[in-house]
């Protein structure tokens, strides 16, 4: 465990001695509240505030986030308050602390609320002061180093939050240290056999692999040297998580990952002019690969990062990859906005840093109009996408987008208007479709007619949230116009035949009682919800027939006439009786999945996967909350993808892989690729998703396997 000792020690060097005394009276405070409190390991709990404050020291932050980073827990874990805080730290320390305490007290109807709930209140606070995300980001970090004592449900759970938003967010704060850290670390709970594997392997070639860095490094250093380039040129391994997505994205094994380092020259200067000379040095030295030069200098990236990147046959024929800079690009590179937080004696943040705020915060402001906490998260890893692709506007302006946007996205970061009426697009001046994928260089011109309104079928090929989010709101806005009015004439028809006026009732004082039952505040409201197939006529019109009998028991005692059987589906929904069930075929979710139902008209409520690409294009009003309910096993349907070495034999040992577990196959499909690979689809039965996770562990042994995900339809 860190000492205080420490922190003070790394403090001293940038901070002055009055500071130096907040900080140790904050050790004090922190030491005293958490007192008898221990963590899961064992630990005190006081270990874990002070390991965030060490990882903010090294960071060289100023002492109000030095400070908060030892009360960050106080007020949600202890009986400490925010009047005592701001009585003994003041007003900045008690508002950042604020700001990292989660909605714990509140009570949310799920996991999935309190997360989109906790994160909204994060950014609310941080669009006030960025420092605020700097602590949750060392305490995430801190929190993953030590995700051994969690139960391995929880595991996976921190895991994927910390892949899917944390490591984004460093991304997005120029923090490169620590998205590399927090994806490694995530990587090895979300997948732990490959992990371990790929790291048996990295470490198998360690020795060679310095050997040739040591040799690459000393030729770059002697041709800078030559032509009077000061500077420094290093080469460091690339992380696990990267060399697996790269892997992955490309199809290859292990053994064809070339540019396993990447090596930085680093300058003493800091003009720009001179990146470039160098890259001329590097250029001449060996020959580049076509197409693998990137210009960061004059195009950053969204998050301000700024260099040059090559990539060259270097010896014996092995690509090198090369990252050039100045001393100031690569600090921002390493510590991004942390770098230009850190203590300024008393000096205002630069105009440029402040740039860097606003657009993160312009990036995340659109999220706050998002009531529905599923599609606030959604939208939130979409905006947090890291790979960007630059355009130009007709008068020469260069604009970022998530690669993947289309002409849609383009027009509707220009106005919201312009989004709704555009009709068509010119890219280089050419037409092209509205779903055409931007590419970089592309200079783009937006065609608007007045009066024409969005699809619905445009949430398919946009990526960036404002438009999903302007355009969700348009169709949502129309949607509920058409259900108000289905509504009222299902409910006219339905008091009609029970002799009963619509138009009085929904005047009298009784009605009321009615909006509550269904937590609704006015008529419309209550058409819109029987429009959309949440509540029936029926159940409406049962408040004014006191005794008839309700809906549900008169349908159940049919049934029971009737002699029906339904059968279990194992999914249990919120609130709702009586409903038919299916699922979704694009993601065949099965238990152990996080799952989402949607509700059709006439068809009952179809179940999704929570992160179904479909769930996306879907009015978020027709979602409900459903949960596995397993009473009886039952096997369920699951696609998956094995890439392998084409030998013989292959498929009969997969198959007996699969076998093995009493896994039936119920569908096989395979086709040999270009490159030679064996391209193998399987439809599998299991009965949940532990099963199907030890199929994947058992084919991943087989030899020949190089990759085995499971597979969405189309």
């Amino acid at each position: 465990m860190i000492r205080i000792n420490d922190i003070l020690e790394r403090a001293q060097s940038y901070l002055p001695p009055s500071e130096l005394e907040m900080i140790e009276k904050a050790y004090i405070f922190s030491a005293s509240v958490h007192q008898g409190q221990v963590r899961l390991s064992g630990e005190p709990y006081l270990s874990h505030p002070m390991e965030v404050c060490g990882i903010l020291a090294q960071m060289k932050l100023d002492a109000a986030t030095l400070v908060t980073g030892l009360l960050h827990d106080t007020v949600e874990d202890t009986l400490a308050t925010l009047e005592q805080i701001e009585d003994a730290f003041g007003k900045e320390v008690a508002f950042l602390v604020e700001g990292l305490t989660k909605i714990s007290k509140i009570s949310l109807g799920s996991q999935e609320e309190r997360q989109a709930e906790n994160f909204r209140k994060m950014i609310m606070a941080m669009s006030t002061d960025i420092r605020i995300l700097l602590v949750r980001l060392a305490d995430r970090i801190h929190n993953m180093r030590t995700l051994e004592f969690q139960t391995p449900d929880r595991q996976v759970f921190i895991s994927k939050e910390t892949l899917e938003l944390y490591a984004p967010l460093a991304n997005r704060l120029g923090i490169n240290w620590m998205k590399m850290e927090m994806e490694d670390l995530s990587f090895r709970y979300l997948d732990p056999e490959t992990y371990n594997e790929l790291a048996r392997r990295v470490v198998k070639k360690k020795e060679k692999r310095e050997k040739y860095t040591a040799e690459v490094n000393g030729i770059i250093r002697g041709e800078l040297d030559r032509f009077g380039i000061p500077g420094e040129v290093e080469g460091r391994s690339k992380h696990f998580y990267s060399i697996h997505k790269k892997m992955k994205e490309q199809q290859i094994d292990f053994d064809e990952v070339y540019d396993l380092t990447a090596f930085r020259i680093i300058l003493d200067s800091d003009k720009e002019k001179d990146c470039y000379e160098a890259l001329s040095v590097v250029h001449a030295l060996w020959k580049p690969v076509p197409g693998r030069f990137k210009d960061y200098i004059a195009m950053p990236k969204a998050n301000h990062y700024q260099s040059l990147h090559t990539t060259l046959i270097g010896p014996y024929g092995e690509r090198v990859e090369v990252q050039i800079r100045t001393r100031a690009m690569h600090e921002w590179a390493e510590e991004g906005i942390a770098a230009h937080w850190r203590y300024k004696e008393g000096r205002a943040i630069s105009s440029g840093d402040q740039e860097q705020i606003k657009k993160l915060r312009d990036l995340l402001d659109v999220q706050q109009e998002i009531v529905n906490p599923r599609e606030f998260m959604s939208n939130l890893k979409v905006a947090l996408f890291p790979e960007e692709v630059y355009v130009f506007t007709p008068n020469g302006d260069v604009r970022s987008f998530p690669k993947g946007a289309t002409p849609i996205d383009f027009a509707y970061s220009i106005h919201t208007d312009i989004g709704h009426q555009c009709i068509g697009a010119k890219v280089n001046r050419s037409i092209v479709p509205l779903k055409y994928q931007l590419k970089n260089g592309d200079t783009v011109e937006i065609i608007t007619q007045a009066g024409h309104h969005p699809s619905k079928d445009w949430l398919k090929y946009v990526v960036t949230s404002r438009a999903i989010s302007k355009i969700r709101n348009w169709v949502k806005t129309e949607e509920r116009k058409r259900s108000v009015s289905l509504g009222r004439d299902l409910l006219e028809k339905e008091f009609k035949k029970h002799q009963l006026k619509f138009g009085q009732i929904a005047k009298s004082p009784a009605m009321a009682e009615v909006f509550a039952e269904y937590h609704i505040a006015s008529l419309d409201d209550l058409m819109a919800v029987v429009g959309y197939g949440r509540v029936s006529p029926k159940q409406v019109v049962h408040h004014f027939l006191p005794d008839e009998e309700p809906p549900k028991e008169a349908a159940a005692a049919k049934d029971r006439k009737k002699g029906a059987k339904t059968e279990p589906v194992g999914v249990s929904l919120t609130g709702i009786d009586d409903i038919m069930v299916r699922f979704g075929r694009c993601c065949d979710p099965i238990p152990g999945d996080e799952i989402t139902g949607y509700i059709s008209r006439g068809r009952g409520i179809t179940v999704h996967t929570a992160d179904c690409a479909h769930v996306r294009e879907m009015d978020s009003d027709r979602l409900v909350d459903v949960q596995w309910d397993i009473r009886e096993k039952r096997e369920y349907p699951v696609n998956m993808r094995i890439l392998g070495n084409d030998k013989k034999g292959l498929l009969a040992d997969i198959s007996a892989a699969i076998f093995s577990l009493d896994v039936n196959i119920t569908h096989a499909e395979i086709n040999i690729a270009q490159d030679g690979q064996a391209v193998c689809d399987f439809v599998i039965s299991v009965n949940d998703l532990s099963q199907f996770k030890k199929v994947i562990a058992a084919v991943k042994k087989v030899q020949g396997v190089v990759s085995v995900e499971r597979l969405l339809r189309p």
